[in-house]
Formats: structure tokens, sequence, C-alpha cells
């Protein structure tokens, strides 16, 4: 695949909404899960940043254990302690995306070293490049649950726009 093509969706772009918009919102909505939502927008942004670090540090070679249980990569608090938790949070989510790009701008030979698996996979992970898209989807699935959760909070589009149909 076109590796423009993974830059703009690392970040979103097009049909793909803007990731960081998608995911600022003030805190006052940041804890409010609407009835028959799982997930606030902070454990969302906090979850997708925990899998980014940690295919990022997979990727570097100091791979972090594999969690035991999928509640180890949610916060049990549906909301920030504060406005500052609450930023820290989204500087960190932003710092992973872009580190992410940079692998992208490496070029091919950073994207096709291998990377190993995790204790979780029986067969190699394969290259940084594909554990690049696997994150990339991954967001993605998790910032549709956040623009759901912001239209159930009547609080689509983002400030930076976004298809309202």
């Amino acid at each position: 695949m076109n590796h423009q093509t993974l830059l703009e969706l690392i970040y979103g772009h097009g049909a793909h909404v803007d990731v960081v918009a998608c995911a600022t919102v003030p805190l006052a909505l940041a804890g409010k899960r609407p009835e028959g939502f799982p997930h606030s927008v902070w454990q969302q942004v906090r979850h997708m940043t925990y899998w980014t670090e940690y295919e990022l540090a997979r990727i570097a070679g100091t791979p972090w254990p594999y969690p035991e249980h999928a509640s180890e990569s949610w916060p049990a608090e549906p909301a920030p302690a504060s406005e500052q938790d609450w930023a820290t949070a989204l500087a960190g989510f932003k710092a992973c995306l872009d580190r992410m790009a940079a692998l992208v701008r490496a070029g091919d030979e950073t994207l096709r070293r291998p990377v190993l698996p995790t204790a979780a996979q029986s067969k190699p992970a394969g290259s940084v490049e594909a554990v690049l898209w696997q994150t990339v989807v991954h967001n993605s699935y998790h910032i549709g649950q956040v623009a759901e959760v912001r239209r159930a909070l009547g609080a689509w589009p983002p400030e930076t726009g976004g298809d309202t149909w």
C-alpha cells in the first residue's frame, strides 16, 4: 500500500475523520457515557493510547508484557480527574500518532524491519509496516466509537468539521 495513505489514516483524512479533532471534546463531555455505551471518550482515548504505546514499544524492541485481561488496557474511571489530566491524555495520544508517522516517514528500510510476536501470538507479527496498519485499524475502530459517543451527546461534528449524514 501507499505510504501516503498510511500517513493520512494515522491522523485521519477525507472520509476518515480527523482522529485528534474527533477525540478532542471539552472536559465536561470527556467522561460522559450515554446510556447503552460502555466507554466514555476519555476511556476510548486512553485505550487507543495504551495499545499504540504497546505496539510502538514492541516495534522499538522493548515489548511490554501482554495484558492478562482486556480490562488492563481500559481506565477504570470514566472521566479524567482534571483538565490537566485530559490535556495530558490528548497530548499523549497525539504524540503516539506522531511517532507512528515518523516510522512511516523513515522509509522502506524501517517499514520492512521485522517485529517480534507478542506472547499471545503464535506466529511472527510481520513487519513494522504491518504492525502500524494493524494499529491504524484498531484506532479507526475506536475513533468510530468516539464519534458515536459524540453524536449521542449532541457534540457532533468536531470543530474542524465532519460528515453529519
